[in-house]
């Protein structure tokens, strides 16, 4: 079955407790801070300054905090997550930064969440506005949700492997409102995204480009990765993860044997502690940052799609799990309110390279879907989770 680690340690489960535990009291600490405003995408010098709800990234906060309140049932975490839903709820109809395709990270566990924890039903009201948003990015010709941008811009018309954690939200919507247009769309840019994000060796390209008068495929390019033809760590996680959704909600085979090729890609590039630099290019020896959420999201993914294989698969893939769990908890998490109000050091968010045009930004620090990720893990491994995505 490929690398397994053998030999590493593995998360325990005391440990999975402690973890959990760690995380609810952080949590809590920084409630008061952080309800009536968001934590921002990423930390400086550790801690998280308070944001408005208008970046990509603030409904990782909110799972976090639901995500505890399945943990500890405290009421004032699910006091403080129904004042961020209703936030949401204006969020989408005031249309404020939604012109994106990340309605899915936005919503699912945010408002999804509320809806399938607690019956909420602004939550069921806002996803549903925002699967319709996220429907309205989909071209025909091409037959894929444009990530960013202007709809008419022809320098925009791409997807990236991201948008696969983005899709689930489409499902749901389907079979809340029984309509199947959001799951049609959604399938369709599976198909098409998994077709042409897949390299020959099975890693993959950030973002994709296609012909905007054909919707014929055209070329990849990457915008955070170190270069073109790397494999940005969180990218090759998204595939991970995303293909194990593709799977859930498909039931196509030939997803199986993608995952487990991407999957075996990445845990190949992986350094001697289990958590990957920000681009598989690097390993042990050189000089740049970790991207400790990759490692996070990964463990998600194989957790995922454990539960759709054979006992000795599922027994492979979970192992794996817990010995990048024990990586992250022994050597990344934070431990002490006074390093930080995050959760997981050492992630990075955007990481400017010779190669790629983003922003640096990020680097080094806790990012929220890299905390998120992490105490989805923890949970998955702690009991029979229910997804919110």
């Amino acid at each position: 079955m490929g690398i397994t680690f053998e030999g590493y340690p593995e998360i325990t489960g005391a440990e999975i407790r402690e973890a959990l535990d760690f995380c609810n009291r952080q949590i809590l600490h920084v409630l008061p801070e952080f309800t009536d405003k968001f934590q921002q995408a990423y930390s400086e010098n550790g801690f998280y300054p308070p944001v408005e709800n208008r970046d990509w990234t603030t409904g990782f906060w909110t799972g976090e905090i639901w995500l505890s309140y399945e943990f500890s049932g405290d009421q004032r975490l699910k006091a403080a997550a129904e004042v961020q839903v209703h936030d949401f709820l204006n969020r989408i109809d005031n249309k404020l930064a939604v012109d994106h395709h990340d309605m899915g990270f936005l919503y699912s566990p945010s408002c999804v969440a509320a809806y399938k924890l607690t019956g909420n039903k602004e939550g069921r009201e806002a996803a549903i506005k925002a699967a319709d948003q996220l429907i309205s990015r989909f071209h025909p010709v091409g037959e894929f949700i444009q990530a960013w941008g202007a709809m008419d811009e022809p320098g925009n018309y791409r997807l990236i492997i991201d948008c696969l954690l983005n899709l689930p939200l489409l499902y749901w919507a389907s079979e809340e409102t029984g309509d199947e247009k959001y799951r049609d769309i959604a399938e369709k840019h599976i198909h098409t995204a998994v077709a042409n994000v897949i390299r020959e060796d099975y890693s993959t390209w950030h973002t994709f480009f296609f012909d905007r008068k054909t919707g014929a495929p055209d070329h990849g390019a990457t915008c955070q990765g170190y270069r073109d033809g790397s494999a940005w760590a969180r990218g090759q996680a998204w595939g991970v993860y995303g293909l194990a959704l593709a799977y859930k909600y498909t039931g196509r085979k030939e997803y199986i044997e993608l995952f487990r090729r991407v999957t075996e890609y990445f845990l190949e590039h992986l350094p001697g502690d289990l958590v990957p630099y920000w681009d598989l290019e690097f390993n042990d020896g050189d000089d740049q940052p970790r991207d400790s959420s990759s490692a996070s999201i990964a463990v998600c993914g194989m957790l995922e799609m454990s539960k759709y294989l054979g006992v000795e698969e599922a027994e492979h893939y979970r192992k794996l799990a817990l010995r990048i769990m024990k990586s992250l908890y022994d050597n990344y998490a934070v431990k002490d309110f006074a390093v930080s109000n995050g959760l997981v050091l050492h992630s990075t968010y955007s990481n400017h390279s010779p190669y790629n045009t983003c922003d640096h930004r990020g680097v080094d620090e806790c990012n929220a879907w890299g905390d998120y990720f992490y105490m989805e893990a923890l949970t998955r491994l702690s009991k029979d989770w229910v997804l919110y995505w």
